[in-house]
């Protein structure tokens, strides 16, 4: 049986944790900052966990990361 092969697109954009799990980016973090609060703005810099409902899909997307 061959390898899976990675999606490209999703393996850029997920990180795995150490226990496993998918961190995402945060979204509205792109433009129109201005109009965002300094604290918004910071607390949206942090990863994201995928959510459970997503997760056995994307699992799916990057086998080997």
């Amino acid at each position: 049986m061959p390898k899976m092969k990675t999606k490209r697109g999703a393996r850029k954009r997920l990180k795995r944790t150490a226990s496993g799990k998918l961190m995402r980016a945060g979204a509205w973090k792109q433009h129109k900052l201005e109009g965002k609060s300094p604290k918004r703005r910071r607390h949206l810099r942090k990863a994201k966990p995928i959510g459970p409902a997503d997760a056995k899909r994307l699992q799916v997307l990057v086998p080997y990361l």
